[in-house]
């Protein structure tokens, strides 16, 4: 009996020594699959990145981004630029400032596309003072970008405003395509101004007025200034000029209206060269433009040689 169950430890004993090493086999193998299916991963992880091209250079990007603008005709020397990203047609996407005018937003198509950075934030204020929670897409965010103000200040440098601009602001598109802008001056009266192609123009806002539009930067006050200085050597000179007109214009020169302090207004004939040709009191002057409406008639006579504007 004492040898049988000898024999029956045994192999038990024996058993149990050669299935533990087997279950510890079948760890070690899954911990080597796991490893190699690790180190698969890794190696397919690292060998996508050495496949991915690096990112450009903050030079690689401005020599691209000088390149777009160049072929988009904005006639951009680029100072600073930033790639924004790439569009589902794989078309890259920059924002640009430029040595002088506005900056752009630059998409990579054949043409390239250039949106100035100024209009681009007029048409966000726009759909702002409609929807304050709208979304206005992209904007310029490079600081030379977003002072607008400095921008439209060259604009009325380049369209020959005669006064220091202290208020600006784009007006939006003209019926001929040309963008027009207001532009204000510190104590004197504004202008609209306007770009057709490479042309610059400017209105001086009486003549604005006159002809239906508006003028946010301008006072009457300031206008009436205007007049009163081109009334300076004529015999209107002493005239207290507290509200003024352009009343029109034909072959012979512009007609102004003055209404002056405690006096008898006038109707001014002026040339281009904005010189007084001729003064006309308001008495005798209801056939001129339909005479004065500032001031009114005290009577009624013909016009005097001149014609109606």
């Amino acid at each position: 009996m004492k040898a049988r169950f000898a024999a029956v430890l045994a192999a038990l004993m024996f058993s149990a020594v050669t299935v533990a090493p087997a279950a510890a086999q079948t760890r070690a193998n899954d911990d080597r699959q796991a490893v190699a299916e690790g180190s698969s991963r890794a190696a397919a992880a690292r060998q996508r990145r050495e496949r991915r091209p690096a990112p450009p250079t903050p030079e690689q990007i401005m020599a691209a981004a000088q390149e777009q603008a160049t072929l988009a005709n904005t006639n951009c020397q680029v100072t600073e630029a930033k790639l924004l990203g790439e569009t589902a047609a794989k078309t890259s996407v920059y924002e640009v400032a430029c040595a002088t005018g506005p900056g752009f937003m630059i998409e990579s198509k054949t043409p390239p596309s250039a949106t100035d950075c100024v209009l681009l934030a007029h048409s966000a204020s726009v759909v702002r003072e409609r929807d304050p929670a709208a979304d206005v897409g992209p904007q310029c965010t490079i600081p030379a970008n977003t002072d607008t103000q400095k921008v439209l200040r060259e604009y009325a440098q380049k369209a020959g405003v005669p006064c220091t601009v202290d208020q600006a602001k784009v007006l939006g598109q003209s019926n001929d395509g040309g963008v027009m802008y207001e532009v204000g001056c510190a104590d004197a009266a504004g202008f609209w101004v306007k770009q057709l192609n490479d042309n610059w123009t400017k209105t001086p806002c009486i003549q604005v007025l006159a002809e239906g539009g508006a003028c946010a930067f301008t006072t009457a006050a300031e206008n009436a200034a205007q007049v009163k200085q081109l009334l300076a050597g004529s015999e209107a000179a002493g005239c207290d000029v507290t509200e003024a007109r352009l009343m029109g214009q034909n072959a012979n020169g512009m007609f102004y209206e003055a209404k002056c302090a405690g006096a008898d207004g006038v109707i001014a004939r002026v040339n281009a060269e904005n010189v007084v040709q001729q003064i006309y009191p308001c008495a005798t002057a209801q056939r001129i433009g339909g005479g004065c409406t500032l001031t009114p008639a005290s009577a009624a006579a013909p016009a005097p040689a001149g014609g109606r504007p």
